[in-house]
């Protein structure tokens, strides 16, 4: 991924984002040298994040005990309007752009076909997803009958990271007038809008 000096965001801030963006796009390259992707919901915790698959999803099948593997992790973006710079008024050498974040992780994968390592991964997803409602569900609450059965139907992705890039788009080389152009004309209900606002507060000034 191109990040220059001023889209880079630090480990910590990366870790952030795949947390509230919660899913990624496993990438590999299967034997025949074409790549699979699947969007999986992940955690990152440690050096590792886990993950799982569905087991009729023959991605799983392509990823051996050293598989080298790309997590994308997306997060909000936006076209943004030359139209909304006020270096459009004063010279006109604007262009339009796309503002955006993303979080990459290198690492290698492995597949566990083990139900206790997918129960695992599942409730932890699930405590981390269900932790900010006023009544959690957790796993335990379905038969157990049931979960050990939808537990069979998927296996555990575990991707030992061993590179991380995260990048924050949010137009950090413009003037803060064009900054503060943005953010209105993106709205203040907008993910790009307010990721900015939390960079330089006072572009709601």
């Amino acid at each position: 991924m191109y990040v220059p000096s001023f889209n880079a965001v630090e480990e910590s801030t990366a870790r952030e984002m795949v947390a509230a963006y919660g899913a990624g796009e496993l990438i590999t390259v299967d034997p025949d040298g074409y790549p699979s992707a699947t969007l999986l919901p992940v955690l990152w915790e440690g050096d590792r994040v886990l993950a799982h698959l569905a087991r009729a999803n023959d991605h799983w099948r392509e990823i051996g005990p050293s598989t080298k593997a790309l997590l994308v992790v997306g997060g909000p973006q936006a076209y943004i309007s030359p139209s909304w710079y006020a270096a459009k008024a004063e010279h006109g050498k604007v262009v339009p752009t796309w503002n955006y974040s993303a979080v990459h992780l290198r690492g290698t994968a492995t597949v566990h076909d083990d139900p206790e390592f997918v129960r695992r991964v599942v409730t932890r997803l699930t405590e981390v997803h269900e932790s900010g409602r006023p009544a959690p569900w957790h796993v335990s609450d379905a038969p157990a009958s049931y979960i050990d059965g939808m537990l069979r139907a998927i296996v555990g992705v575990e991707l030992v990271v061993e590179r991380v890039e995260g990048k924050a788009k949010l137009s950090q080389n413009r003037s803060e007038a064009d900054r503060r152009g943005v953010v209105a004309g993106l709205g203040p209900t907008d993910p790009i809008a307010r990721a900015m606002v939390e960079l330089d507060p006072g572009l709601t000034d």
